[in-house]
């Protein structure tokens, strides 16, 4: 195929970044000559991680909106005017084919210049309630790409695709054992592995929720793979041992993944659609401090399938413990506890789209065939 050039935005937290490696992974595989260029928000996680995947990247001084009045907030204009004037420049220098954005506020800029300038635009969004920058972008784009039934309340019906999630591409090709898992964290075959996933920044809630069950799951001979988060981990590196392995951030989750016996997350469309094709028993704990509640409903939506369990932050402390023992303890002597794994683990990947990353390229591909080559001057 051609030279493409290819711009993707998005950022701010995990669940935007890796679907746009995945969607650049997926380009890279099917037109080698492409070239790539990330764009994302200064001083925020993007600019780590897409450097570790192979990939360019430049930064804006974009930054989002508090919930409060602060100097961040009055600052906001300003960075979002230069925040405009560099990303015309990047798109004046690249001269991107088509401009894909991933959501978070990063994305906004670069692709508000791009549609203005006539250059196709593709959106992907991740959850069951769209983010603001998507929906400011929503009349600007020629394709949006959805993993939930509904988006049409906050998008042009006509425009919508239902392609899913993209997932790591080392996720739906998964080759690596428990045993090879095992060895990699210095970790026991033989005990009880419990994977803590509390987003890519941490979560405050569910790390005190671990560290006050600690003696609870020596006792129950559990071992962690415990990611904290980059904002914790100076708090929880004491707590590393033979038996709890605490990190900031995990960049081998293939190996995670593997490890785990049983999974507790939070409940972001990411982990939603990750968790879905690992298929492995899943405790959600969703975070209550995210628009109208949308990891509530992700979770929820889970539980109805039997594909997962569901405890909310509120309840943690009088539920957490019965849960967890009655998923790896039978109650009585049925091997309740087996089947209920089981039936969790088979439920769940039941709900996967494996091939989201596959069929949102397939859309990308469409345009960059409909779509006139861009004259560039």
């Amino acid at each position: 195929m051609g030279n493409y050039r290819f711009i993707l935005s998005g950022g701010g937290t995990g669940g935007h970044i890796y679907p746009a490696i995945a969607i650049a992974d997926e380009l890279k595989r099917r037109h080698p000559k492409a070239e790539f260029l990330f764009v994302g928000a200064e001083d925020r996680m993007e600019m780590e991680k897409v450097p570790l995947a192979g990939y360019k990247i430049e930064g804006l001084p974009i930054a989002g909106l508090q919930r409060k009045l602060t100097l961040e907030n009055l600052m906001f204009p300003i960075k979002l005017i230069r925040s405009l004037i560099k990303a015309g420049k990047i798109v004046s220098r690249f001269r991107p084919d088509i401009v894909i954005g991933t959501g978070g506020f990063a994305s906004g800029p670069v692709l508000k210049v791009a549609s203005g300038r006539g250059i196709p635009c593709v959106l992907q969004e991740q959850n069951s309630y769209a983010g603001l920058t998507n929906k400011l972008l929503k009349n600007k784009v020629a394709r949006i790409c959805v993993a939930y039934d509904g988006m049409e309340k906050f998008f042009p019906k006509n425009k919508i695709i239902k392609t899913g999630n993209p997932v790591r591409r080392n996720l739906t090709e998964m080759k690596v054992d428990k045993k090879e898992a095992c060895v990699f964290y210095k970790i026991s075959p033989e005990m009880i592995t419990l994977l803590v996933l509390g987003g890519s920044l941490g979560s405050r809630r569910i790390n005190q929720l671990i560290e006050q069950k600690l003696d609870f799951f020596k006792k129950h001979n559990v071992q962690l793979i415990w990611q904290c988060g980059k904002f914790y981990y100076e708090t929880y590196k004491k707590y590393d041992s033979e038996h709890s392995r605490v990190f900031a951030y995990l960049n081998r989750m293939d190996y995670a993944y593997a490890a785990a016996d049983i999974i507790v997350s939070r409940a972001g469309a990411g982990s939603v659609s990750e968790l879905s094709i690992v298929g492995k028993p899943t405790i959600f704990i969703p975070s209550p401090n995210v628009a109208e509640d949308h990891q509530t409903k992700n979770a929820a939506a889970m539980v109805a399938e039997n594909a997962a369990l569901m405890i909310k932050e509120e309840n943690l402390e009088a539920e957490f413990e019965t849960v967890f023992h009655d998923l790896i303890e039978p109650s009585d002597q049925t091997g309740r506890s087996e089947t209920q794994k089981s039936e969790l683990a088979a439920n769940i990947k039941k709900l996967a789209m494996p091939k989201a990353t596959q069929h949102i390229v397939d859309e990308i591909d469409k345009l960059l065939i409909d779509t006139p080559t861009k004259k560039w001057n």
